[in-house]
């Protein structure tokens, strides 16, 4: 298998200077800084794992003879998914957000789980579904927008609608244009089938600080003026840097149930 790239393991994280350290695991706490006086920061502190719970965590997405992750299926249809045994999350997004890429950096420490990131925007046409061990599943969904399949509506509403071991949905959102059009359409979608979601802001290595800062303050408003289902912190991430991918590897693994109580840092 190929290696794991710089900076997937904590290990390598915690090598590093502290503001450096600090930037890469807590990618929303460096903003913070940058935050006009009197800003409310509790969105920014949710979620806010300590050491060991990281740690418990990024060992789920390390693979091992007894603790196998696998691509095991594609589906269009419902009637084609693997049977609903496991807790699951899935990973929706437009067809250009990085969806493939950010899948691949969550599962960077287990290098022979193939993860295929086209080169042509909206080419993921099916539901892809990942086994993490007997721990959970991680579903990679069609991109929406752009080159979306045919039957995209039908097959995501109907996934989101009967998958009932479905944990959380990962909304991802392109952290350089903000929210679009089409992703106020899926969470429209979302906030109508009452599912739970977050938001994740992603190529966040390609956003200026202070254009960063602009989506982040104007998602969080939008988050708590016109959602009810979705948490209110928002998860950064670059897929390049490794960035925020260790602390969603962490709320992945509390969303599905497999942490202990998470306790703050």
């Amino acid at each position: 298998g190929r290696a794991s790239p710089p900076l997937a393991a904590l290990s390598q994280v915690l090598r590093l200077e502290r503001s450096r350290r600090t930037a890469i695991v807590f990618p929303l706490q460096k903003l913070e800084r940058y935050l006009a006086p009197g800003t409310d920061t509790a969105p920014f502190r949710l979620f806010q794992p300590g050491l060991a719970t990281l740690q418990r965590a990024e060992a789920l997405f390390r693979s091992d003879r007894g603790h196998p992750i696998d691509y095991v299926s594609s589906a269009v249809r419902m009637d084609h998914a693997p049977p609903p045994a496991l807790p699951e999350v899935c990973f929706i997004g437009r067809s250009n957000v990085g969806k493939s890429s950010l899948i691949r950096a969550l599962f960077s420490l287990a290098p022979e789980v193939e993860v295929r990131v086209s080169k042509t925007p909206g080419h993921t046409k099916k539901m892809n579904f990942f086994k993490v061990g007997k721990y959970f599943t991680l579903v990679d969904m069609p991109g929406y927008g752009y080159r979306a399949p045919q039957d995209f509506v039908e097959m995501v509403e109907a996934y989101l609608q009967e998958r009932h071991n479905l944990k959380r949905t990962f909304l991802l959102v392109d952290g350089v244009v903000g929210l679009q059009k089409t992703d106020h359409i899926a969470v429209e979608m979302l906030e109508e089938f009452g599912i739970p979601y977050v938001m994740v802001l992603t190529k966040i290595d390609r956003a200026s600080r202070g254009l960063l800062l602009k989506n982040v303050l104007e998602i969080q408003e939008f988050v708590k003026e016109n959602t009810q289902g979705c948490f209110p912190q928002l998860f950064l991430v670059s897929s390049v840097e490794f960035s925020g991918v260790h602390l969603l590897r962490c709320f992945v693994a509390h969303v599905t149930g497999n942490l202990p109580t998470v306790e703050a840092s």
